[in-house]
């Protein structure tokens, strides 16, 4: 990073003319500094880099930062971003840090994107976002804006965050900017969720605030720059659209595990239904996982002192969801006349999401704990991952796609579709002259419905 106090532009409060700030900001004039290089923050720097040429990266962990200082992206999966990393590197506009506080001293810009925690009573844990605040707040100087990507529980900025910045900086609120904007990034189209593919949400704890991050986004994005009336709404924007999603699946989810009583294939009803321009239910499925729909809703629910009935239910729904597919696939081999515990069962797709390696609050985990649990020999499968760790310490044994061929079993789960599944021949892995009980858990192995040598059973479609 580039620019002494003296040299650089701070934009909260400039007297500069709009059209000057945007191009102080562009020309790096105004020194960026990004708390957090992990998978959206590192895509979320490079960007900031490639937009104004003069970027700091700070993260904790020793082994990123000296992976991006070699022009080396440790993030795998992300299109575009080891090019991007290294050329920005090469040229200088992009640098990484492991002393927060001291890359503050030199920035005017301060954006944080690190990881926002839920504790084990699933109350939100912002110890991470305080701790990079409290670096930020040594090195603030008037002039100085902060912009958290963080996702936040709506009034975090306002009643935690700037006392915060206020008390250990010695600033009055009035002598810097804070604002939020919403991450709306996905793991595997980071850069292109950055650049542009979503409008930028941005609101701060004053006008002023508001104003310098419409400045600062419409430069970083393509698309449009929404501003709302405060920090607290953006922060609202980002939780709201994380529910919305978790109560639309537990609604697919519910008529989903109705699908036998009602007679129907509840997944046809549902996609006959969203023809429909006011309907948009989504797809049941075996349990929902990743680092955000899971956990968002608790920023709301845990800060509420009235209850949040439907938030609430819905997050029972979903966290039943693993358990449900377990017992679709127990009551399968049970009429089939095959004990549990002495079954040979294969889960295949073991990641949260297709094509991403990731595996937090993943509905496969509990799925192949509840089938060791009753004593079934369960063998886990994903091509996508390379640590089975956590797997194997709940009774998985490992094993890859070719390989699965030479073997049979009594029973396929499929928790997520991975595009290699889609030339496995499941019929084989039946036992010979036996049936094969494929449980599907998001509709992928439909073609085998009316297979004589399989028993199918679907997470809302009817037997």
């Amino acid at each position: 990073m580039t620019g002494t106090l003296d040299e650089r532009v701070q934009l909260y409060g400039s007297e500069l003319a709009t059209d000057r700030q945007r191009s102080a900001f562009v020309s790096g004039e105004v020194p960026v500094a990004v708390y957090g290089l992990g998978k959206m923050g590192l895509p979320l720097a490079a960007v900031y880099a490639e937009t104004t040429g003069n970027v700091a990266g700070v993260d904790v962990d020793e082994s990123v930062v000296r992976a991006v200082n070699r022009g080396e992206s440790p993030i795998d999966g992300e299109p575009g971003l080891d090019d991007l990393v290294r050329e920005a590197v090469v040229e200088g506009s992009l640098e990484a840090f492991t002393d927060g506080a001291a890359v503050a001293e030199d920035a005017s810009l301060h954006v944080v994107i690190v990881p926002t925690l839920v504790d084990d009573d699933d109350e939100p844990d912002l110890s991470v976002v305080k701790d990079v605040a409290r670096d930020i707040a040594a090195g603030l100087d008037a002039g100085d804006t902060v912009v958290f990507e963080s996702t936040l529980p709506p009034r975090s900025c306002r009643d935690e965050l700037l006392p915060l910045l206020e008390s250990e900086s010695g600033l009055d609120r009035s002598e810097f900017g804070l604002a939020f904007c919403p991450e709306r990034t996905s793991s595997g189209r980071a850069l292109r969720d950055v650049r542009g593919a979503h409008p930028k949400v941005v609101g701060g704890v004053d006008d002023e605030s508001t104003r310098v991050a419409e400045v600062v986004y419409g430069e970083l994005t393509s698309n449009d720059v929404i501003p709302v009336a405060n920090a607290t709404t953006a922060e609202a924007v980002k939780v709201f659209e994380g529910v919305y999603r978790d109560v639309n699946i537990a609604l697919a989810n519910e008529l989903g595990r109705h699908a036998d009583e009602l007679g129907i294939d509840v997944v046809d009803a549902i996609d006959a239904a969203n023809t429909q321009p006011f309907c948009d239910i989504h797809t049941p499925g075996a349990g929902v996982g990743g680092h955000c729909i899971p956990y968002y809703p608790h920023f709301l629910i845990q800060r509420f002192e009235s209850s949040s009935q439907l938030m609430e239910t819905a997050r029972e729904i979903n966290e039943m969801m693993p358990l449900y597919t377990t017992e679709l696939t127990l009551n399968g081999l049970r009429e089939a006349g095959t004990p549990p515990s002495e079954a040979d069962v294969a889960v295949l797709g073991l990641t949260y999401r297709p094509g991403v390696a990731e595996i937090r609050s993943t509905p496969a985990l509990p799925i192949v704990e509840h089938l060791s649990d009753v004593g079934a020999d369960v063998t886990v499968v994903d091509p996508v991952l390379d640590d089975y760790e956590a797997f194997e310490d709940v009774g998985g044994t490992p094993e890859s796609v070719s390989r699965l061929q030479e073997q049979s079993f009594d029973a396929v789960v499929l928790v997520t579709p991975q595009d290699a599944f889609a030339r496995l021949d499941v019929r084989s892995l039946r036992p010979h002259g036996e049936r094969l009980l494929v449980v599907d858990g998001r509709q992928e192995f439909t073609h085998l419905r009316d297979a004589v040598e399989v028993d199918y059973r679907g997470v809302g479609l009817h037997d």
